[in-house]
């Protein structure tokens, strides 16, 4: 069964791509997706089994109905260690729509923290897509000033994901 996260990567993706129409099926639950005038929409999907999400508070359990128009959320999050705009040169981008990791697996440390050296060759983050995990590099010689992603959260092509101040 697909996750919400996982529709909205697919709507992303198909929204970024030349495919005019997309069909899933599994397990009962079907899903269409067909752009029209450039732009992805969902046809309303009943989902007729519960989701394994873990429900907030403030939401009942109930089957997912995927909406006709998915909606942009923007949420702008504060680091650990904020730095002025002035304290970087180079920012390191999400080359790719996906799910931003710090660590290879959940019991190791991060690639990078704020104030490690990185060269051009380092591993500073995975990001997730299509359960492809793709490692990122630095491509730039520096320190790492701030990290602008959670772990776990999805990421934008081209979001800027580390500032880094070069030597």
């Amino acid at each position: 069964m697909l996750k919400v996260q996982e529709i909205r990567e697919i709507i992303k993706l198909i929204d970024q791509s030349n495919i005019d129409e997309f069909c899933y099926e599994s397990n009962g639950t079907k899903v269409t997706m067909k752009k029209n005038q450039e732009k992805v929409a969902a046809e309303p999907v009943t989902v007729q089994q519960p989701v394994q999400a873990q429900p907030q508070a403030d939401q009942p359990k109930a089957p997912v109905t995927q909406p006709a128009e998915p909606k942009e959320e923007t949420v702008q999050e504060e680091t650990a260690q904020p730095a002025s705009s002035s304290n970087y040169d180079k920012e390191i981008t999400s080359p790719m729509v996906g799910t931003f990791y710090q660590s290879p697996s959940p019991d190791q440390g991060a690639y990078v923290q704020v104030g490690d050296q990185v060269k051009e060759d380092s591993v500073v983050c995975i990001v997730e897509a299509m359960k492809l995990f793709n490692e990122i590099e630095a491509e730039v010689s520096g320190e790492i000033v701030e990290i602008l992603a959670k772990d776990g959260e999805l990421v934008e092509y081209g979001q800027p994901l580390f500032r880094v101040k070069t030597k």
